[in-house]
């Protein structure tokens, strides 16, 4: 496999026929689905549980998501969720990176950057890390300068403006 960054913790997906939009591939909310639950598994990889959370009284919201979708994943596929936080500020902010590679052929489908911010749960505003999350989530920061390629897709408005086309010739 040809990850971004060495060292992934890998969470396996399968699609099933449910997630199959009108479309015959899966459905986006499914990729936002699966960032979740690949987050959540390395985080409990961690050690780092809901119960915990729950216990601390704080949560890693998500502040912001950047989501590359580069080519489709069809029923019955498998495919590899790879996660990496990059950065971790000990205080209130984590990103991750995300990376799905199809093992059929290899093909990278998805990159995605996560933000996240501590919140409390109970008020659901922003809240320092406890040393739990520190203690847990700052060592297993890489470093996003050992980035080997990230897919990156251009807006359409810069794609827009490369095909522009000529104004018709009035008859």
């Amino acid at each position: 496999m040809s990850w971004q960054l060495p060292n992934p913790f890998l969470n396996l997906w399968q699609v099933t026929p449910d997630q199959i939009d009108h479309y015959q591939h899966a459905n986006n909310v499914t990729y936002v689905s699966q960032l979740e639950a690949t987050s959540w598994a390395h985080s409990n990889h961690l050690g780092l549980t809901i119960e915990q959370y729950q216990a601390l009284d704080r949560g890693m919201a998500i502040s912001r998501h950047e989501i590359n979708y580069l080519a489709a994943a069809h029923v019955n596929d498998l495919i590899d969720c790879a996660t990496w936080i990059v950065q971790c500020d000990n205080k209130l902010k984590l990103t991750r990176l995300f990376q799905f590679i199809r093992q059929g052929d290899r093909k990278t489908l998805l990159t995605a950057r996560t933000e996240f911010v501590c919140i409390a749960l109970s008020t659901g505003r922003p809240k320092r890390m406890p040393k739990e999350f520190v203690n847990v989530y700052g060592p297993a920061a890489v470093s996003e300068s050992t980035i080997f390629s990230v897919p990156r897709v251009q807006s359409s408005q810069s794609l827009a403006n490369q095909h522009q086309t000529q104004p018709l010739e009035e008859k």
